[in-house]
């Protein structure tokens, strides 16, 4: 099997949630973090949509984001594309 690249959108919890600091504590925690790029929404209010290699194996999705969604200052992580590498 190979590895898939998984493009993954992280709301934080509140616009005075350090994205700098989340970002850091996302590149510890999944270490196949490739990209994280911050994405204004409005009202001061911005995401994440981070760039992840994951091996291609059932459930390896699911795990990098049950791992997002359980880091403090993430409200939401949900999956808006997945491609093999």
């Amino acid at each position: 099997m190979g590895d898939v690249a998984v493009i993954i959108k992280i709301m934080p919890t509140s616009p005075e949630v350090d994205l700098d600091a989340l970002q850091a504590l996302i590149k510890e925690k999944l270490p196949g973090t490739q990209d994280l790029v911050v994405e204004p929404i409005g009202f001061g209010l911005s995401s994440l949509k981070a760039a992840i290699v994951v091996p291609d194996a059932e459930g390896s999705t699911e795990e990098a984001e049950a791992t997002l969604r359980g880091l403090e200052g993430v409200e939401s992580a949900e999956i808006v594309s997945v491609t093999l590498t």
